[in-house]
């Protein structure tokens, strides 16, 4: 899988991050807190990563930095020289780091330009908002090697496209487009893909610039809300939203969201 995340992109969209993540294969960096939002740079199998900034003034500015994939991901070379007692472990820890990922308190955006295979995909799957170009091409194809998603795909999937076409894909192990992974609701936005090879990427950094400007409290809230309430009944996740809609009420970001409504300017959120 040297090529599962050759097209993959992943923005964390926070508010007045600090603090410098450092990383190891299949770990996912604890970066310190500020302001109530995580600064995320990720990188796997000890591939370099890179960072997009969209409000770079200082370390303390910085809203938005995403994971690029690069040759990143579990080569299948490797896997094939290793001892079967050394695979669950492994695919453990793959799992592990996409549960932890799926659950940053900042929204993240899986930008797709090329390839998402296997695990690329089931880490796009663990975003909370997918963005592809029409010529990607992902897929959950681990049949084809005899084995199955173990990063989280066989549960995450079925939850984004339902049961029914999640097992049609995972069990013919097939590799879909952007246009065709936007028509069942896999993506949430497709774009044509540029001569820059990075129309996902743009489009994705867009939508971070969409979120940064919102209360980093009341996004953590909003996440937490929706993640915790979608799998559980209605009435349980109505009381899920009061309890985080009761974090937001002592904040002063909303007070400030309320000044700054009423003086008819734009808000000053400190994550307070």
């Amino acid at each position: 899988m040297a090529a599962a995340l050759a097209g993959l992109r992943v923005l964390g969209c926070g508010s007045r991050a600090a603090g410098a993540a450092h990383s190891a294969p299949w770990r996912l960096p604890r970066a310190r807190q500020h302001g109530g939002q995580v600064q995320l740079l990720i990188r796997l199998s000890g591939a370099g990563g890179r960072y997009f900034s969209s409000e770079v003034k200082s370390e303390d500015d910085l809203r938005v930095r995403y994971l690029e994939g690069e040759q990143q991901g579990a080569d299948l070379k490797e896997r094939a020289k290793m001892h079967p007692s050394e695979v669950g472990p492994f695919v453990s820890k793959a799992r592990a780091l996409m549960n932890e990922f799926a659950n940053l308190p900042m929204p993240t955006i899986a930008a797709l330009d090329g390839a998402a295979l296997g695990g690329g995909l089931e880490m796009a799957l663990s975003s909370d908002i997918i963005v592809a170009a029409s010529s990607a091409k992902m897929g959950l194809v681990e049949t084809k090697l005899a084995i199955i998603p173990g990063a989280g795909g066989t549960q995450r999937l079925p939850r984004a496209v339902g049961v029914a076409l999640a097992k049609e894909l995972i069990f013919s192990a097939r590799v879909l487009d952007g246009n065709e992974a936007k028509s069942i609701g896999l993506v949430s936005h497709v774009v044509e893909q540029n001569d820059e090879g990075d129309a996902a990427y743009k489009r994705a950094v867009a939508l971070a610039l969409e979120f940064i400007s919102q209360g980093p409290i009341a996004m953590r809230m909003a996440k937490l809300a929706i993640n915790q309430g979608i799998e559980v009944d209605l009435a349980t996740g109505l009381a899920i939203e009061e309890a985080c809609y009761a974090q937001v009420i002592p904040t002063k970001d909303r007070i400030e969201g309320l000044l700054a409504f009423k003086e008819k300017r734009p808000p000053r959120f400190k994550g307070e």
